[in-house]
């Protein structure tokens, strides 16, 4: 058995999500397919695969060896672009997942520029606000905003990201203007859901001294763009990331509030699998980022 081609396969067949559109990826037979995924498995000792009648779902140990298998291929493609041009260079395709907001407004630029340089990588971008198990799902970048990240995940620290407290003018003529964070509690708030500090939004004073706001919001929503627009029709007060509320403070439709009050520090970051032989086209598109964005940092584990 050829174990490189029967990885190639099972590979294809997870990222399919079965084995007739992984025949179809590959110009293969169903049955072909399905014979090369069970010779690896015989040849690995291990099931890789659940596999009913409607569904199929990668085993624990699948898990494990589609991560490792899908770098390893990763380096197989670039050694043979390296040899077939005498130069190494990124190829192949780079599966992003980013946030939908930051996704919409701020990526698309970046990714075209990302493409002039190089032109040779195909990239598959999923946008959304969930966290993806980058293995299970084959995604080779998370781009995630966070204050900090979990212990053990793998990411670099792309960016800085200032967080803005603002409303409508027109909702703080009919309410009043906040002089103090604590003075939230009496307003109208709109909240993002997956906000890590929930309904206590934290503050530090001029003074240094820090204190959590407990504030009651009449809207919880898991989108900030939404957020953001019912703020401009003067929904409430919001706490959100600057480039989700940038333009419409540009427009005077939002102003900043509370601005002698720092709120809590998030960043851009890019979460991958591991350090230990990363693929170049994943290492190059890092690379760019923090180049592109000016912001050079450390890596976090």
């Amino acid at each position: 058995m050829d174990v490189l081609s029967a990885t190639r396969v099972f590979v294809q067949t997870v990222d399919s999500g079965s084995f007739a559109r992984a025949a179809r990826a590959l110009d293969m037979s169903g049955a072909v397919v399905t014979r090369q995924v069970a010779a690896l498995e015989a040849h690995l000792g291990a099931r890789l695969l659940n596999r009913t009648t409607r569904r199929m779902s990668l085993t624990d140990a699948g898990e494990e060896f589609y991560g490792r298998a899908r770098v390893i291929l990763d380096q197989v493609a670039e050694a043979e672009a390296a040899a077939s041009r005498g130069i190494q260079r990124p190829v192949g395709l780079l599966r992003v997942s980013a946030p939908l907001s930051y996704g919409i407004s701020h990526l698309a630029p970046v990714l075209a520029r990302f493409r002039q340089k190089h032109p040779q990588l195909q990239l598959d971008i999923d946008l959304s606000d969930r966290v993806v198990d980058l293995a299970h799902e084959g995604v080779d970048v998370a781009l995630r905003i966070a204050t900090r990240l979990a212990p053990g995940i793998v990411a670099r620290r792309i960016a800085p990201l200032d967080v803005v407290v603002c409303a409508a003018p027109a909702y703080l003529q009919r309410r009043g203007l906040p002089r103090e964070p604590g003075e939230l509690a009496d307003h109208e708030t709109l909240s993002f859901s997956y906000l890590w500090a929930g309904d206590e939004w934290p503050f530090t004073g001029p003074d240094q001294r820090s204190e959590a706001v407990r504030v009651h919001p009449v809207v919880h929503s898991s989108n900030g763009d939404l957020l953001r627009e019912l703020a401009i029709a003067g929904g409430g007060v919001i706490l959100q990331p600057r480039f989700i509320v940038e333009q419409a403070l540009r427009s005077g439709e939002l102003v900043p509030i509370l601005e002698s009050y720092a709120t809590f520090d998030l960043s851009l970051y890019a979460v991958y699998l591991s350090r230990q032989y990363l693929p170049s086209k994943v290492r190059v598109f890092i690379d760019f980022l923090v180049e592109d964005l000016e912001d050079p940092t450390a890596h976090v584990d």
